[in-house]
């Protein structure tokens, strides 16, 4: 490989790197080009462990504590490493596919109650996922999820 297309391809990777962080927080390891990025959760501060599991054996999303309260956050999905939106309020967390319905960018996470999609301004209800501004037509679509051992997990 010739020195420019490695410094090509090191350019790529750290674009992808950022891109990646700033997007979805404990993502990066997508961009690696070894090996199958094995963490599932998003790394909290010791809170909960990327890739760990409850003491019953589910796969964290993220810690109930890293969830603030009245508002949410962007994390993974263990099912099937695509984000999700998660909602909580006081020790209830629901989740939604982060994909906006309409073009199916990742959608931000929840402010005052409203989600809302970057890319064209959709807006979502926090509590329900139900659309209230287009251009989207329908609702973020609920994921199951549970809080078990502090942790966020898939119900």
């Amino acid at each position: 490989m010739s020195s420019t297309e490695k410094t090509g391809l090191s350019r790529r990777s750290m674009m992808c790197g950022l891109l990646v962080a700033l997007a979805v927080p404990g993502g990066l390891a997508a961009c690696s080009s070894g090996s199958t990025p094995t963490g599932t959760g998003t790394a909290t501060g010791g809170a909960s462990t990327p890739g760990g599991a409850t003491p019953g054996g589910s796969p964290i999303i993220a810690a109930l504590a890293d969830v603030p309260d009245g508002g949410g956050l962007i994390a993974g999905n263990p099912a099937n490493s695509k984000p999700l939106v998660l909602v909580r309020t006081g020790e209830t967390v629901k989740a939604y596919d982060a994909s906006c319905p309409h073009q199916g960018t990742a959608v931000s996470p929840p402010e005052n109650g409203v989600i809302t999609c970057p890319n064209h301004g959709s807006t979502f209800n926090a509590a329900d996922g139900t659309v209230t501004k287009g251009p989207a037509t329908a609702g973020l679509t609920e994921v199951p999820v549970k809080v078990e051992a502090g942790q966020v997990v898939p119900a």
